[in-house]
């Protein structure tokens, strides 16, 4: 199980409050053009181009709690989300960047990509781990697409509220499962970078 611990919140499908906005979901109904431009406006922006303002939570947890929404085979919810801020954000960048030196061999190991790897996290305002809990119910390949189709909504929900994000997904993903407290039935999918444009 993901361990929740100062300075991150773990979110899973057990704890997730669903919440609904009756107000976009009826303009939404009412004017498909705006579900229409949010969606052709998603687009990845990344860390160099968020501001320093800080996600309200609310918006926080209103982009998280999107993934909850998607479809998912036999209601497995199989998206298990950590997030980072603040002192254990800083603590992941430094986490990311060693691994990336441990893993790499040193003829091609790069300087200036091991000093991006912290500085880019040190732009973000949030990072969320994106990882997968296998069910056994159904195949992993359904519930991988559920987390990404859970984390489109995240992109949407984001493009809907100005904040900048992107998906990530590097090799140092694959070795830090007992940094993030994974279980044996799951796996990292990567990062969730969010910050205010």
């Amino acid at each position: 199980m993901l361990v929740e611990s100062e300075g991150t919140k773990l979110f899973s499908a057990e704890n997730i409050q669903i919440n609904s906005n009756p107000v976009i979901s009826y303009f939404c109904k009412m004017n498909p053009d705006i579900l229409k431009q949010i969606i052709q406006s998603r687009k990845s922006i990344f860390p160099k181009d968020y501001t320093a303002e800080e996600i309200p939570q609310e918006i926080l947890e209103e982009i998280l709690n999107s993934a909850h929404f998607a479809p998912n085979h036999k209601r497995t919810k199989p998206w298990r989300f950590k997030i980072f801020r603040g002192l254990q954000k800083t603590e992941l960048g430094e986490k990311l960047a060693e691994t990336y030196r441990e893993i790499t061999r040193p003829e091609v190991f790069l300087e200036r990509k091991y000093v991006d790897i912290s500085e880019k996290i040190k732009k973000t305002d949030a990072v969320v781990a994106v990882c997968v809990n296998f069910s056994g119910l159904v195949q992993e390949w359904e519930e991988v697409a559920a987390v990404a189709m859970g984390v489109q909504n995240m992109y949407l929900t984001c493009t809907a509220n100005n904040v900048g994000c992107y998906w990530s997904t590097p090799n140092t993903k694959d070795y830090i499962g007992d940094y993030l407290g994974l279980q044996e039935n799951q796996k990292c999918l990567g990062f969730f970078y969010m910050g205010m444009v």
